[in-house]
């Protein structure tokens, strides 16, 4: 259930991320035209996006771990940057997807995203029920 929330909120995210002209960052939807198709595209790059993101991502962080320290985290948005980058190059192999114009500019939209993930993060985070004594 946490995977599904997660993917909507990043396709909400990246959705954000493309009404913004200046970043370039476009979305292709698999059938031109019709609003399903570009939930689905979006829903579809989402998920993408977070398996990349859980999967290689983690291996860069642990292998990068010593340069996180060093920049105190600020490495973390080029990684973002990296793996939206890596995420927009797989979608395109299928003819549709994720459009990035520039590293610079994922590295922007990656965190624009990471803002928007915190924000919905914090509201939709399961409170703990405090126990009475």
């Amino acid at each position: 259930m946490r995977f599904i929330i997660r993917v909507v909120i990043n396709a909400f995210a990246i959705w954000v991320v493309t009404l913004i002209p200046v970043l370039g960052i476009t979305v292709k939807a698999f059938a031109p035209g019709e609003t399903l198709q570009l939930v689905l595209t979006l829903l579809a790059v989402a998920a993408i996006f977070a398996l990349v993101n859980t999967i290689i991502g983690t291996v860069i962080k642990v292998v990068a771990f010593p340069l996180y320290i060093l920049t105190l985290g600020l490495i973390s948005f080029i990684v973002n940057g990296f793996l939206l980058w890596l995420t927009a190059w797989i979608t395109s192999g299928f003819g549709w997807g994720l459009g990035v114009e520039s590293f610079w500019w994922g590295v922007v939209a990656a965190i624009v995203i990471s803002i928007i993930n915190a924000v919905f993060g914090a509201i939709l985070r399961p409170q703990k029920k405090k126990r009475r004594v």
